[in-house]
């Protein structure tokens, strides 16, 4: 993605625009917690949701705020507890945020409970999905639920005792479990106990005719059998949240892949707790042991209604109900593919010789493009190279089959592989693996970097001598994720560009000292960098009469040298569209800052995954995608690729996407300074435009110029 180089005038502009604020950033904390309302809105939306899909996204509203404490709430109070007293980038200490944090969060789940209990949970019954507590059953259905307890939980319960000769028990992260008081009817002396409600078995179980019993209320009624001869006090759910964030210093370890199973083992036995939920009617004085045995502020107690964990909600929601959810939807081949849909494996090499495509999952079949771009490669004997990147795939990927047949095939295969990926470290430790065992080359990434960046290249020998075809993405190469996420990427054989990757494949796995690219923006050395010299152009650019205008789409923007940049363009008259799912640092239409700078988020039955840059460039667009959110990570600590596009169509389709989410008809959030407000209704009342159920309806129609 080449520079832009409209620098004149450029420094006498800057000169007379006012100063920027010390205020001018939403807290990044603060910023992701008004995210997971957005989240929360959705499951709260009766009016354009389905029903289960509300359930859905109460259970990813949980789950979001699982992974916030295990790794930011914990990050700050390791930071506290080291004496690491530095502001955050909104001037927050760190304990003031804390409390800000937990204030806020506390609210939230408050209102994510309300929801399920007043809305959500007397909808599924209405519906006929009823979920009972132990009272409520009949007379059948307890008869079967004690065999169940005799045959399938009884075997697999291990109640633990805390006395003078048991100590308190490790109670692990997110598992949900059972305080038991009990009284020795001998003595009268009381005791605490702990009983791990058990994984194994459905959170929520079934009772049949969709009515559903939770799985420790089941347990709670036979707890006489697991303390036989004692006699039940007080019993209530609990749930724990630790810190699991992994840390490696790897400038000390000799093996990565070794230090990093080292350090998920530590993780796994003991990682100090962050956050504590209870039933909101415990009994005190069990409340009050936990809360001392688990050595947390009573500020992290979280008392919430029965049942605990809303995750649970994934497994209703995936019920054959098809009436309650999102209408059923079948990607498709991308019509410049199908034409080679049926066709010989090496008609797929022949299109792109032809042209490059665009692709937009899950509108494009991910099946039809990306992954059978790989499985061709390797089954076709005129390819002789195949290199990937791999930060996050599926438990049983077709991608890495189809690396390990080339290996086999005798082919040269390079995975690199990122086993420091949060919370799939196991599962690519465990596909490096057998990427080696079948004959793969496997790079662990670099020292002090992830490697986030989607990219695969395949070498090809043909008539004319060797060709390198390329795939560049913004997601992961997960053929399930990409029939949830969306995401773009960009299947080519341009020269250019596949000399350029080809180059940071050498990069990543030797010893070059390559940073500078023809048609790629490569983070940590250059993203920030051009995105800046880029946004300094539109500036010039407006100064000087000509076209100019910033159009960002990203997961995130936190970075502060990118945000300033963006306001100083916006104080000098450019027009900034930031079109952002999550975290948002930036406060829009702020007078003297930021009044041309709008803000967007748009959150549906796809998670917006795609990274999108788009610069005016004084009327010839400057377009590029690619892995890149506008975070610290991100542009300093990870491998990331933004590649530039160059087809005047898929310039274009770029424009009609940004075009569509801005448009006032359109559903979306809307950030004014740093408060977000949903805009679903036009003023008369109807359900604005949904722009995912929009694209799927006619991007056969957009395509059809494409063929």
């Amino acid at each position: 993605m080449a520079l832009t180089n409209a620098e004149t005038g450029l420094d006498d502009v800057v000169e007379r625009l006012p100063d920027l604020p010390g205020d001018r950033y939403v807290d990044r904390e603060l910023s992701w917690l008004a995210f997971n309302e957005r989240v929360l809105d959705l499951a709260r939306d009766a009016r354009r949701v389905p029903l289960l899909e509300r359930a859905r996204f109460l259970a990813i509203f949980c789950s979001n705020l699982d992974e916030f404490f295990m790794v930011r709430v914990a990050g700050l109070k390791r930071r506290m507890a080291a004496g690491v007293a530095v502001a955050s980038n909104s001037g927050m200490m760190p304990r003031e945020l804390q409390d800000a944090i937990l204030g806020r969060s506390r609210e939230l789940v408050a209102e994510a409970y309300r929801t399920f209990s007043d809305e959500v949970r007397p909808a599924m019954a209405e519906h006929g999905i009823v979920i009972l507590r132990w009272d409520e059953l009949n007379e059948d259905e307890r008869d079967r639920m004690h065999q169940l307890f005799e045959d399938r939980i009884f075997p697999v319960l291990t109640p633990l005792a805390v006395d003078p000769s048991h100590p308190f028990p490790y109670i692990s992260g997110l598992s949900v479990n059972l305080a038991v008081l009990v009284r020795n009817p001998d003595t009268g002396a009381r005791q605490f106990a702990r009983v791990k409600v058990p994984t194994l078995l459905s959170r929520f179980v079934a009772l049949g005719n969709d009515r559903f019993v939770p799985l420790e209320d089941v347990i709670a009624r036979h707890l006489g059998q697991l303390f036989s001869g004692m006699e039940i006090v007080a019993h209530s759910t609990f749930r724990v949240t630790r810190n699991e964030d992994v840390e490696v210093e790897e400038d000390d370890a000799e093996n990565l892949l070794f230090a990093l199973e080292k350090e998920l083992l530590r993780r796994k036995i003991g990682q100090p707790p962050v956050r504590l939920e209870v039933e909101d009617d415990i009994d005190p004085t069990m409340l009050e042991l936990l809360v001392s045995e688990l050595d947390i502020a009573e500020k992290e107690v979280f008392k919430v209604p029965s049942p605990l964990d809303l995750r649970g909600l994934f497994s209703l929601a995936d019920l054959d109900r098809e009436e309650l959810k999102y209408p059923s939807f079948l990607p498709k081949t991308h019509p410049q593919l199908a034409q080679v849909e049926t066709a010989q494996q090496a008609d797929l090499f022949a299109s792109l010789k032809r042209h490059e495509v665009l692709l937009q999952h899950p509108y494009d079949s991910f099946a039809t493009s990306v992954q059978r771009f790989i499985e061709q490669a390797a089954a076709d004997p005129a390819v002789l190279a195949i290199k990937q990147t791999l930060y996050r795939t599926s438990g049983d990927s077709p991608i890495i089959d189809a690396l390990v047949e080339a290996a086999q095939a005798g082919k040269q295969v390079l995975a690199l592989v990122e086993i420091k990926a949060r919370f799939d470290e196991q599962a690519n430790i465990a596909w490096a693996r057998k990427l080696e065992k079948a004959g793969c080359h496997v790079v662990y990434g670099m020292l002090g970097l992830k490697t986030h960046c989607k990219l695969s290249m395949v070498v090809r020998d043909e008539p004319n001598g060797l060709r390198r075809y390329c795939h560049i993405g913004t997601g992961n190469y997960n053929p399930k994720t990409a029939r949830l996420y969306e995401d773009m990427g960009l299947l080519t054989s341009n020269a250019v560009i596949t000399e350029d990757v080809a180059k940071l494949f050498n990069h990543l796995s030797g010893m070059t000292q390559e940073t500078r690219y023809k048609r790629l923006l490569v983070a940590p050395h250059s993203i920030r960098l051009g995105l800046i010299e880029s946004i300094q152009g539109e500036i010039a650019n407006h100064a000087a009469g000509l076209p100019s205008g910033v159009r960002i789409k990203v997961n995130s923007i936190v970075d502060e040298a990118v945000i300033d940049a963006l306001y100083r363009a916006s104080q000098a008259g450019v027009k900034v569209d930031l079109w952002v799912r999550g975290i948002c640092a930036v406060k829009a239409g702020v007078p003297g800052l930021s009044e041309n700078i709008r803000v967007r988020s748009i959150l549906g039955r796809f998670l917006e995954h795609s990274r999108l840059y788009w610069f005016a460039n004084g009327g010839q667009p400057q377009v590029g995608i690619g892995s890149a959110d506008l975070m610290h990570r991100n542009l300093d600590r990870r491998v990331e690729v933004i590649v530039g596009l160059a087809n005047p169509a898929h310039i274009t389709q770029i424009e009609r996407l940004f075009e569509l989410a801005f448009d006032e008809g359109t559903a979306s959030w809307w950030l004014d300074q740093d408060v977000w407000t949903q805009r679903t209704l036009d003023a008369s009342g109807e359900p604005l435009m949904d722009l995912q159920e929009h694209l799927i309806a006619t991007m056969g129609q957009r395509r059809a110029s494409d063929r």
